[in-house]
Parts: C-alpha cells; sequence; structure tokens
C-alpha cells in the first residue's frame, strides 16, 4: 500500500539546507499497525505529512496503491486525501463554531454528500464511537477524550484506507488516551492501516511495528511486543562508561 524509497525531505531555511528526511525506506501493508517514535526533530511528523500527502519529497519516490504520489496533480492528490487517508491531530483541530456532529460531517460537505445523508452518516459514526449523546454540543462544552474521539469520527467518516495520527493522546489524561487507544486498535483490527506517531513507549510497544528514527531516519525496526527491552537495552548502554 505505502511503499517509500530513498525518500528525502529537506527545507531552506535563513539560508541553510536542513534535511528533515534522509534516504528513507519502508513499505506499510494494507492493515498494519505501525508507530513512528523518535526525539524531538527526529522526521516523525514529516514523515506522516509525505505519507498523507500533505508535503512532497523533495528526493525519492512514494508510491501509494502502486502510484507515484509526485506524478499526481494538485486535484487528484485532493482526492486521496478526501477518499483514502484520514487525519487524526494532537490538537483536535475541531471547529469551535460547529457542534460535533456538523464538525464530523465537515468532509462530506466537501465530497457533495446531500445534507440529510451527512447527518444520517455523522450521527452513525458520534455512535460508534459512543457520542451519540455530545452531537449538538461545540467543541467547548466535550471533554479533551471526547473531542479525540469526534476527531476520531471524522477522520473515518469517509470510509478511508488508512488512518494517520500525529500524537493522538499527548492532550489528554490517562484514562482518556487509553479510549482513544482501544478505539484506534478497534479501527485497525476491522481492517484500516493505522500508522500512529508517538513519543509515548506503552502506546507504541502496542503497535505491530515500531520504527524508531532519529536524524530524518529510520535507524531501527522492531516489533512492538520487543520495544521495552529494545529501549531498556540502550539506556543501558548509553550508561555504560
Amino acid at each position: 500500500m505505502i511503499e517509500l524509497s530513498g525518500v528525502g525531505r529537506a527545507y531552506e531555511v535563513g539560508g541553510e539546507v536542513l534535511h528533515a528526511l534522509r534516504d528513507v525506506d519502508e513499505t506499510i501493508d494494507s492493515g498494519d499497525y505501525v508507530a513512528l517514535m523518535g526525539p524531538s526533530g527526529s522526521g516523525k511528523s514529516t514523515l506522516l505529512n509525505v505519507m498523507g500527502c500533505l508535503d512532497q519529497p523533495t528526493s525519492g519516490t512514494y508510491r501509494l496503491d502502486g502510484r507515484e504520489v509526485g506524478s499526481l496533480t494538485e486535484d487528484e492528490l485532493s482526492e486521496v486525501r478526501r477518499h483514502k487517508i484520514g487525519f487524526v491531530f494532537q490538537s483536535f483541530h475541531l471547529i469551535p463554531r460547529l457542534s460535533a456532529v456538523e464538525n464530523v460531517a465537515l468532509p462530506m460537505m466537501l465530497a457533495g454528500v446531500s445534507v440529510a445523508e451527512r447527518r444520517k452518516r455523522a450521527l452513525e459514526a458520534l455512535e460508534t464511537v459512543g457520542l451519540a449523546k455530545r452531537a449538538d454540543h461545540r467543541p467547548n462544552e466535550i471533554s479533551g477524550g471526547e473531542a479525540q474521539r469526534v476527531a476520531i469520527a471524522r477522520a473515518t467518516i469517509m470510509r478511508p484506507a488508512i488512518l494517520l495520527a500525529d500524537e493522538p493522546t499527548g492532550n489528554l489524561d490517562s484514562a482518556s488516551g487509553a479510549t482513544v487507544v482501544a478505539l484506534l486498535e478497534e479501527l485497525n483490527a476491522q481492517g484500516l492501516t493505522l500508522v500512529v506517531v508517538t513519543h509515548d513507549p506503552n502506546m507504541a510497544a502496542r503497535a505491530k511495528r515500531v520504527l524508531l528514527m532519529r536524524d530524518g531516519r529510520i535507524v531501527n525496526r522492531i516489533a512492538g511486543s520487543e520495544l521495552s527491552e529494545t529501549l531498556h537495552r540502550s539506556k543501558v548502554l548509553e550508561a555504560t562508561p
């Protein structure tokens, strides 16, 4: 599904070239559950943005379902983002003046779905995430965990094949975070491809695979079940004189 070959992303800042990604090679299959981990500035969010067609590589190739993303027109990229990929962010990005059901329905409005069908499907999506009773509440009238569940309902309303989540539990307390993780994993169990950026080793350890990043590169690939031991081993080696 996702094929990255020699992908790099460079930016020019103040006359200097900064390399956010360097020679990234990776394949993510349909239905996979992958976590991206690494220190701040390691390239995690940049890689997620490239996968989501929000940003373009400056070198290498990115194929999505066999299609070279760099060859797509802006209209074709918009179509891919609208129908194939869902996005969940740390800060929710809900529109304050819209109710929960209106926020969830927004992608369908942009896709030209009828008003009646939009509300019907949006209410069904809120029921799926356990928030049917909050449908007419605005973002400032619900908790952070509820807001993130609304964001997940909105991200999946167009039935995408891929869900990209950037620190989805970063602004949540542990109980709300656990609810969100359980919801994401339920979607993955139903066949949705899930890629999550996280600093939380407990969350990353739940993934099928973990990609450890540093300085724009993938420096290690391990099973989620092996993450704790790998991180412990790294700390012991760093502490060894």
